[in-house]
């Protein structure tokens, strides 16, 4: 397979890129919404502005191994930014858009990047300040326009000036740079959002990244085949290391197109729009997806629903090995009246979409496989590229697995039940963080902090975060983000955290679903004012039914036998939430404390 051998052949991500962008030429490469209208930039425009960005950084004065750091949301000028830096000989250093100033003094200062990359007058409010704070860069390159300021030696320098030049000359100098430029060398430096702590930099080599995209790239041929119009959506941030793998250099090493999502708010117009072939997304928006779905068809009632409920309870049985009579027949009606509708509504051609970043319910995972849109769950961490197994069709896709691990990558359960890897896709460590490295890579191995074992065809099967693992008064363990996700799954509960560590039983912090609780409050004649709500019995009341039919499918200790709300939903912007939507438990619990104690007393 020739786009594996390229892959396995590249020296770094700069490289392959350049190989691809050579072969497709005057084709697309990455498409973007302007002024209400889509648009593309073609490889071979791409390549030229990748290498005079790296010439201009070079003329600045940045050297091997200055970090640059990039502040953006997905565009185009993402992706050219980030080869760019990595041209030059430099480290980039991705820093999420909802980062405060606080947050951008953390990474800045432990990064020591000499120059920043910035979108727009909003991303640089909060990060201007943060730069003079710590003094260090010297550099700020602003994408679009940004308003004056004053201070400091910040030099500005204005987007398009950085990408004028010699383009035959630079590309000349990229590539003798890139001669000395090896899968050992590191790449970029990214900060997990951490459920804890402060971020730590994680250094991921160009090895890393290629092992990560060479096993992504494997799958996508082998169990889908790779045509020349693949597309990839990029919706989640690329400053996560989910997408800056497996929504930017596993299409660059397929030479597939990149579209990027203009948000949430209009990711389902632009699937539509764009007809993407493959996508990689967090479950919290399947979760959300599903219920729209569900939403919709349930307002269409009869026929509708009840295909829907049909399809459910088929794949079902096929995923417990329990087909019956008439599920052949049942499946090409369900093939011709129902998928085909919802598949549309997907753009029509998506062969795969890739959950990953937190924990896919089966439940969310089942129903996707229902209505004809192939789901497949990947894990992984920051530390490992990020991708570390992957379901695939043909070893078998079983929900309640993260699938076998992938091209490369070496897993061993340790005693205590621990996830181990080890191979290339290993970071190198944390960026001056060796005590913190020490205690993660040992002997070779990375130690994920995640619980689970491997089934009979050898998935990894995660039953809990090692840390996150509740362990109650009577020592039973308790896996919450089980519990949280079979909470989520009921349409009156949006969000869950539940406790009860060394306590006599569990706990649970709910977010009631607003679209839920304004339909509730309507058909009483009640006001709707959620806060309000939420000091109503009778509201209370209902929320707790929707809890006892959720305990229903829990252990005795899996049980929550007391709950209270939240006084608003888990966000970023609260940072009550990571940037890839997982909960972050001890901002929580540090805000909500005092009222999860208060329910042992109740």
């Amino acid at each position: 397979m020739q786009i594996l051998s390229d892959i396995d052949q590249a020296n770094n991500l700069v490289e392959l890129f350049l190989k691809r962008a050579d072969e497709k030429g005057d084709v697309a490469f990455l498409g973007f919404k302007h002024q209400g209208r889509w648009q593309t930039i073609s490889w071979a425009e791409a390549a030229r502005q990748v290498c005079l960005l790296a010439e201009n950084l070079r003329a600045l004065g940045l050297v091997e191994g200055d970090r640059v750091c990039l502040v953006s949301e997905n565009r185009p000028e993402w992706c050219i930014s980030d080869l760019g830096i990595m041209a030059a000989g430099c480290i980039t250093v991705p820093a999420y858009v909802t980062n405060t100033e606080r947050d951008h003094v953390h990474i800045l200062d432990n990064s020591g990047a000499k120059a920043v990359i910035v979108s727009n007058d909003r991303l640089a409010q909060p990060l201007i300040p943060a730069i003079f704070r710590t003094g260090i860069a010297e550099h700020i390159i602003p994408i679009d326009e940004v308003r004056g300021y004053q201070g400091g030696n910040l030099n500005c320098h204005g987007w398009s000036t950085m990408i004028e030049g010699d383009a035959a000359a630079a590309r000349r100098a990229v590539e003798e740079r890139l001669a000395g430029i090896t899968r050992e060398t590191t790449a970029c430096i990214i900060y997990t959002s951490g459920t804890g702590g402060a971020p730590r930099g994680v250094m991921q080599h160009h090895g890393a990244v290629l092992c990560n995209v060479a096993g992504a790239a494997e799958i996508l041929i082998e169990d889908f085949g790779v045509e020349p119009e693949e597309r990839f959506l990029s919706f989640l941030p690329l400053s996560h290391a989910y997408e800056h793998t497996g929504g930017q250099y596993l299409p660059i090493s397929v030479g597939a197109e990149i579209y990027y999502a203009e948000g949430l708010e209009k990711l389902a117009s632009n699937i539509e729009e764009t007809r993407p072939t493959f996508m990689v997304v967090v479950p919290r928006l399947f979760e959300v997806l599903r219920t729209r779905i569900l939403k919709q068809v349930g307002k269409q009632g009869g026929m509708a629903q009840k295909l829907m409920e049909s399809a459910v309870s088929l794949a079902e049985r096929r995923a417990s090995g329990r087909g019956k009579f008439g599920d052949r027949a049942l499946d090409l009606v369900l093939e011709k009246l129902l998928r085909p509708k919802i598949r549309a509504r997907f753009g029509g051609r998506m062969k795969a979409m890739v959950s990953g970043g937190a924990p896919l319910n089966p439940e969310v995972g089942n129903f996707f496989q229902a209505v004809g849109l192939t789901m497949l769950q990947g894990y992984g961490q920051t530390e490992a590229g990020p991708v570390i197994s992957c379901n695939r069709p043909r070893v078998g896709i079983a929900m309640n697995s993260v699938g076998p691990a992938m091209r490369g990558v070496e897993i061993r359960i340790a005693e205590d039940g621990e996830i181990l890897c080890r191979g290339e896709l290993v970071m190198h460590g944390y960026w001056q963080n060796s005590g913190e490295t020490a205690r993660t890579i040992r002997d070779g191995w990375l130690h994920t902090g995640d619980i689970g074992h491997l089934d009979d065809k050898g998935r990894i099967v995660i039953t809990d975060r090692k840390k996150d693992m509740i362990v109650n008064d009577k020592g039973d363990n308790v896996a919450p983000q089980k519990v949280e996700g079979m909470l989520t799954l009921r349409p009156e509960i949006a969000q869950a955290m539940v406790a009860g560590d060394r306590r006599p039983y569990i706990v649970g912090l709910i977010v009631p679903d607003a679209e839920w609780a304004l339909d509730w409050a309507r058909d009483r004649g009640k006001k709707f004012d959620l806060a309000a709500l939420q000091g109503d019995p009778e509201f209370k009341a209902a929320v707790r039914r929707a809890v006892d039919q959720v305990n229903k499918d829990l252990s005795v200790v899996e049980k929550v036998r007391q709950f209270a709300f939240s006084d608003e939903g888990f966000t970023i912007e609260n940072e009550e939430l990571t940037p890839s939507m997982k909960i972050r438990r001890h901002k929580i619990r540090e805000r909500y404390g005092d009222r999860l104690d208060a329910l042992y007393r109740a």
